[in-house]
C-alpha cells in the first residue's frame, strides 16, 4: 500500500497562470497537480491535492491529514506570513511537513521574509517555480522511505 501525502495550497493559488505570471509563471494549479501526481507515482505515494482561499478550510485539511496521511506538502501562500493558526494545526501533525513557495520570497517584500510555517517545516522549497512542488514530493518520498 502506498503512503499518502496531502499537498495543500493557500489563497489565490487557484489563479496560477493568470495572476502575476511574471512572478508565478504560466502553469496553472491543474498543471501543478499533474506534475505532483507524476512524481508521486515515481515515489510510490498517493496524493490528496487541495486548494482553499479560506484559512479554516486549510486547517480542517491539516486535521484530516493527521489520520489519513504520512506527510504534508504545503504552499500556504499569503498565510505563510500571518497564520499562527496554520502553524498550530501543523504542530499537531506527526509526519514530515515540507513548505513550498513558487517565488524566491527572500528577493521580495520584507514582510514575505518571515514564515510561521517554517517553524514547523522539515524542509522549505522557494524560488524553484512550480518545479519546487516536484522537488518536495520527491523529498517526501525519501523521507517516508
Amino acid at each position: 500500500m502506498n503512503k499518502k501525502i496531502y499537498i495543500l495550497n493557500g489563497p489565490n493559488l487557484n489563479l496560477l497562470g493568470k495572476r502575476q505570471p511574471e512572478i508565478y509563471g504560466a502553469d496553472t494549479l491543474a498543471d501543478v497537480e499533474a506534475l505532483c501526481a507524476r512524481e508521486a507515482v515515481t515515489q510510490g505515494l498517493d496524493i490528496v491535492f487541495a486548494q482553499s482561499n479560506h484559512e479554516g478550510e486549510i486547517i480542517d485539511l491539516i486535521h484530516e491529514a493527521r489520520d489519513a496521511a504520512q506527510g504534508i506538502v504545503i504552499n500556504p501562500a499569503a498565510y505563510t506570513h500571518t497564520s499562527v493558526a496554520i502553524l498550530d494545526a501543523l504542530n499537531t501533525f506527526d509526519g514530515p511537513v515540507i513548505e513550498v513557495h513558487i517565488s524566491q520570497v527572500h528577493k521580495r517584500e520584507a514582510f514575505r521574509h518571515h514564515s510561521y510555517v517554517s517553524m514547523r517545516a522539515d524542509a522549505v522549497m522557494a524560488g524553484f517555480g512550480v518545479h519546487g512542488y516536484v522537488l518536495a514530493v520527491a523529498h517526501m518520498g525519501k523521507l517516508l522511505g
